[in-house]
C-alpha cells in the first residue's frame, strides 16, 4: 500500500506517457486524483483481507469513518495537539499585541472599524485559500488519503495480523515516513546538493516517525479516523512548533507547560470511553476495546 501510494503519482507520466502538466495547478490535480485512486484501492483490498464478516459489521466502522461521537473525535484531540503549539500561540498572540500597541503609539485606536478590517482580512484570507491548490493540498488532499491508507486500512490490517498495540502505534509510521522518501530527487535537484537533500528528507523522516506515532496512537484509543485526520491538519497548518524565541523567554515557558500538559493529559483525553458507546465485544481491528 506504501509502494502503491508513492508509485502511483508517478504513473501517468511513466506508465500512461502522458505530456507533463503545463501547469502547477493541473499537475497537483493530476496528483490528486492519482492519490484518490490510490486510497480506493487500499480500502477495497483491506475490505478483502480482512475478517468481516457482512452483513454483521458496518464496512466504514472498520476504517473509523464514523459520525457518532463526532464533536468529541474533534475537540479533544485538537485541544490535545494545541498544547504542543502552546509556545506558538503565545508568540503569535504576543506579535498581535505588540501591532496593537504599535496602532496606538501612531494614533490609531481600537474601534468598530478596525475590528470590520480585521475580520475582513480574515475572511478574505479563508477564501484566498480555498482557491490556492498548494492549500488544498496541504489541508485537505493529503491529509485525508494519508489517514485512509497509513492509519485506516494498515492499522486494522496489522492488529488482526497479531501485532501488539504499541509495535502498531510505533511500527506503522515506518511506512508512513518511507512514503515521503520519494521528495530526495526533488530537494536534490532543487538545491544541487545531494547532502542537504539527504538532511532535509531525513529531518522530514523523523518528523514524520514522530507524528505518525502520534496519529496511529489516537486512531487505535479512539477508534474514529476523525481524531487522527484533524490533527494532521492542524500540524500541516501550524507547521513545526516553536520552541524558543529571542523575544521572550515566556515562549519557552509555555512550550514546556504545553508539553507536560500533553503529557499529563495525552491517556485520558484519548480514553476509548469517550468516544464509543460500547467497547466490549469487539472485533480484532477494535483494540481499543482491550486498552483502557
Amino acid at each position: 500500500m506504501a509502494i502503491f501510494y508513492v508509485a502511483i503519482l508517478y504513473a501517468p507520466t511513466l506508465i500512461l506517457r502522458l505530456r507533463p502538466p503545463d501547469s502547477f495547478q493541473s499537475y497537483m490535480i493530476r496528483r490528486f486524483i492519482c492519490a484518490a485512486i490510490s486510497s480506493v484501492f487500499s480500502l477495497i483490498a483491506c475490505s478483502l483481507i480482512l475478517p468481516i464478516q457482512w452483513g454483521k459489521s458496518h464496512l466504514f466502522g472498520v476504517y473509523g469513518i464514523r459520525l457518532d461521537h463526532i464533536w468529541q473525535a474533534i475537540v479533544f484531540p485538537l485541544a490535545l495537539t494545541s498544547l504542543m503549539y502552546a509556545g506558538t500561540l503565545i508568540l503569535k498572540l504576543l506579535l498581535l499585541l505588540d501591532s496593537g500597541r504599535e496602532d496606538q503609539e501612531n494614533g490609531r485606536s481600537l474601534s468598530f472599524a478596525s475590528i470590520k478590517n480585521v475580520v475582513h482580512e480574515f475572511i478574505e484570507s479563508i477564501s484566498s485559500m480555498a482557491s490556492n491548490i498548494s492549500a488544498w493540498r496541504n489541508y485537505f488532499v493529503a491529509p485525508l488519503t494519508e489517514e485512509l491508507v497509513f492509519r485506516a486500512c494498515m492499522i486494522p490490517l496489522l492488529l488482526c495480523g497479531g501485532f501488539g498495540t504499541y509495535k502498531v502505534v510505533f511500527f506503522c509510521p515506518i511506512f508512513f515516513s518511507l512514503a515521503h522518501l520519494n521528495h530526495l530527487l526533488e530537494y536534490a535537484q532543487r538545491s544541487g546538493s545531494w547532502l542537504k537533500a539527504l538532511m532535509t528528507v531525513g529531518f522530514q523522516v523523523g518528523y514524520t516517525v514522530i507524528f505518525g506515532s502520534y496519529a496511529s496512537f489516537l486512531f487505535v484509543r479512539t477508534g474514529h479516523l476523525t481524531a487522527p485526520l484533524v490533527a494532521h491538519i492542524f500540524c500541516n497548518y501550524m507547521g513545526l512548533p516553536v520552541i524558543i524565541s529571542r523575544r521572550t523567554g515566556m515562549v519557552t515557558v509555555a512550550s514546556v507547560a504545553g508539553l507536560l500538559g500533553f503529557i499529563w493529559l495525552l491517556f485520558p483525553l484519548t480514553s476509548p470511553h469517550l468516544y464509543n458507546a460500547i467497547t466490549d465485544n469487539c472485533m480484532c481491528w477494535h483494540r481499543y476495546c482491550s486498552w483502557s
